[in-house]
């Protein structure tokens, strides 16, 4: 087992946010996290990144509590839905920063760059780039560190086609690499294709938790958008 999610909440104004949950989640699973705006979804991910802290509950990852940020800092790599990169740097310097903040060999920095294409761009301001080349850099940063576990948010979210196909790629190839990814959609034909398992968020509650063939012959995939 790699994380251990117990009674793990974070309530906002008029009780949205995430109930008290409690899952497992083993070593190399790619698991879809669903439910419509506002179920929770994006709070539970920011809690496992470390963005935001729970009211209640605990998680662990091989046994580590996700408190102690400097023994899990690079553990865990976030791609939220709106890169959070330094506008007004180049991607160089976004990665170089990253690097330091989690004790990376800066040979990760160019070994990133070479993966995902980007050495043309390397000294191109972030604010220069399109939506599809700031989710190419995000996700570059987040997997500087080699972290066992990936969450992602809305990955392809506003993507065209090509980068949409691109960033299925990368997921499928961190996969292959046992990797541990969670990330949100509200795309069924992206949830059906990636996914081994699916967790069903509604009003903040966990209500499904099965395969992807399980949740797509059940009454809550026929319900979600009814």
């Amino acid at each position: 087992m790699q994380l251990e999610i117990r009674n793990l909440g974070r309530l906002y104004d008029q009780g949205r946010g995430l109930s008290p949950t409690s899952f497992e989640i083993k070593s190399g699973e790619l698991i879809a996290i669903v439910g419509h705006n506002g179920a929770g979804k994006s709070t539970l991910l920011k809690i496992l990144a470390n963005w935001i802290i729970p009211d209640s509950g605990t998680c662990t990852i091989d046994g580590v509590d996700l408190k102690n940020r400097t023994a899990v800092v690079g553990k865990i790599g976030f791609i939220p839905e709106v890169p959070n990169l330094f506008d007004a740097f180049s991607i160089e310097y976004n990665l170089g920063l990253f690097a330091k903040l989690t004790q990376t060999p800066t040979v990760r920095v160019e070994e990133i760059l070479q993966e995902f294409d980007l050495i043309p761009f390397r000294k191109s301001k972030v604010q220069s780039l399109s939506k599809g080349m700031k989710q190419r850099v995000s996700i570059g940063r987040a997997l500087l560190a080699d972290p066992p576990v990936l969450l992602l948010d809305e990955p392809t979210s506003g993507l065209d086609f090509e980068m949409t196909r691109e960033i299925y790629r990368v997921m499928g190839a961190m996969h292959g690499d046992r990797k541990t990814i969670l990330f949100t959609s509200h795309r069924p034909e992206e949830i059906r294709n990636l996914a081994t398992r699916i967790l069903l968020l509604h009003q903040g509650h966990l209500i499904f938790d099965g395969t992807a063939q399980e949740y797509f012959r059940s009454s809550f995939h026929e319900n979600l958008y009814a």
